[in-house]
């Protein structure tokens, strides 16, 4: 773990500097970079490792648990009265020259509190009043976050259903999560009848494996998805015109609701009725979700969120407007190819096509000019420290450090996944940073010293 972290770190400094190169520019060192700025922070959180390793008691993190989590929950409030507004987010509180954000330390306390809770010994996910406690302590920090608004953040909170999966909550609500995004996406894009369709298909499906009867189902519901796809063109016949204006989605639902009756009389007796209750209010939920999207969209969302979403779905093309990050980081990273350009050869980089590219598009400078090989290798670094975080959380017999360990591994897995995504075109931008590559002290410090806390607390299983 410790051997990844040096070598991301390392990785990270240098393409800091190539992100910002220019010939005339000062050496790599020179504190007027941002290079030098990081290197200041990387020697702050050798500071910081070395009071976490062989200082500071490890029992702390668990006595004071609370006491750290409502310091961080007051400064996500104070963000929202004096916060300083960044790139259309208020998440910065300014203490002189020098700035931070509160949001990047809550992912550590909301980490340590979720462990404490979960620790306890008549702990049970599965037990209502626990739950409530588990949720509760994510949604106050989620909330105040999503209210700054920093939405990047606010999504690395979702990754923690993984680590509450680990520890037995059921799988429907990770399925219903995913159902949820691929609703919202197909909703947007085509219509909400064509959602309607591929929810009663999944419907069908997970029918078909429940009942071990998974090919007769297919072909079943096959042709009953065939026959109702033609409804709208049905409706389109000038006598029909009438009932057209009403909406095809409306009649599609119509004709699907007999079906998903029928399929609960037949089965009112099986022994899976428990599992086919899942299966329909599931169902129900994703339905009202279907005809909510567009509400969600007009109304919840911001202005910003809905174009950097509809040029992610290919609904509209602004090159020149909310797609020209993406689109000038996928022409950095591809035009990287096998082995990219070479170090500080990047012309895309050197001639600043891609804004934010030392912060939250530094992976555009890894692609180019370190290519696929390198975009590879850090991947590779970064599986690496994230399974082995996960392989010693499974070793202790402590619950509490099992947890926060899985906190850890979410936490990075999250923030890799979402900024990789976003600057390949596969996830809509948002504000956030590559794990100890990209340029930023406050996200630096708070990622060391969430990684290095687990370290510290796995040595006490090595003692």
């Amino acid at each position: 773990m410790v051997v990844c972290y040096l070598l991301l770190i390392l990785f990270g400094w240098i393409n800091i500097y190539a992100s910002s190169y220019e010939v005339e520019s000062a050496n790599i060192f020179s504190l007027s970079q941002r290079s030098g700025m990081q290197m200041l922070w990387m020697g702050i959180s050798m500071v910081a490792i070395a009071l976490i390793l062989f200082v500071i008691n490890p029992r702390i993190y668990f006595s004071l648990t609370w006491w750290f989590y409502l310091f961080v929950v007051l400064l996500l409030v104070a963000v929202l009265v004096v916060g300083k507004e960044v790139n259309g987010s208020k998440s910065w509180i300014a203490l002189g020259g020098f700035r931070f954000q509160p949001s990047e330390f809550s992912k550590i306390t909301t980490s340590l509190a979720l462990a404490s809770i979960i620790g306890r010994y008549n702990f049970k996910i599965t037990h209502l009043p626990d739950l409530v406690k588990v949720l509760v302590t994510l949604l106050i920090p989620a909330g105040l976050i999503i209210l700054e608004p920093d939405a990047g953040t606010m999504m690395v909170y979702c990754g923690f259903v993984f680590m509450l999966y680990r520890e037995g909550l059921t799988g429907w609500i990770i399925s219903f999560a995913f159902l949820i995004v691929l609703l919202f996406v197909i909703t947007l894009k085509f219509t909400p009848g064509s959602a309607i369709l591929v929810l009663l298909a999944i419907y069908g499906i997970m029918k078909g494996i429940l009942s071990k009867q998974t090919f007769s189902h297919i072909l079943t519901y096959g042709a009953i998805i065939t026959a109702l796809a033609f409804i709208p063109k049905i409706l389109q016949l000038e006598f029909l015109a009438k009932l057209n204006a009403i909406g095809p989605h409306y009649f599609i639902l119509l004709f699907t609701v007999p079906v998903i009756v029928g399929s609960i009389v037949r089965n009112r007796k099986s022994n899976r009725k428990i599992r086919l209750k899942y299966l329909v209010l599931t169902f129900i939920c994703s339905v009202i979700f279907i005809f909510s999207v567009q509400i969600i969209f007009n109304k919840v969302l911001k202005e910003h969120h809905r174009d950097r979403i509809e040029n992610l779905l290919g609904i509209t093309q602004d090159l020149k407007g909310a797609g020209y990050n993406v689109h000038q980081s996928k022409i950095a990273i591809g035009s990287g190819g096998l082995t990219g350009k070479g170090y500080l050869q990047g012309t895309q980089t050197k001639f600043k096509f891609v804004p934010e590219q030392s912060t939250d598009f530094i992976f555009c400078t890894i692609g180019e000019e370190w290519g696929f090989v390198g975009s590879i290798v850090l991947l590779t670094l970064f599986l690496t420290l994230i399974l082995r975080i996960i392989s010693n959380a499974e070793k202790h017999t402590d619950r509490s450090i099992r947890v926060y360990g899985y906190c850890v591994a979410c936490c990075l897995f999250m923030h890799v996944f979402i900024n990789i995504a976003m600057t390949i075109g596969l996830f809509p931008v948002v504000g956030i940073p590559l794990p100890f590559i990209s340029y930023g002290g406050t996200s630096f410090l708070s990622f060391t010293t969430l990684l290095f806390i687990f370290i510290r607390l796995d040595l006490e299983r090595w003692k």
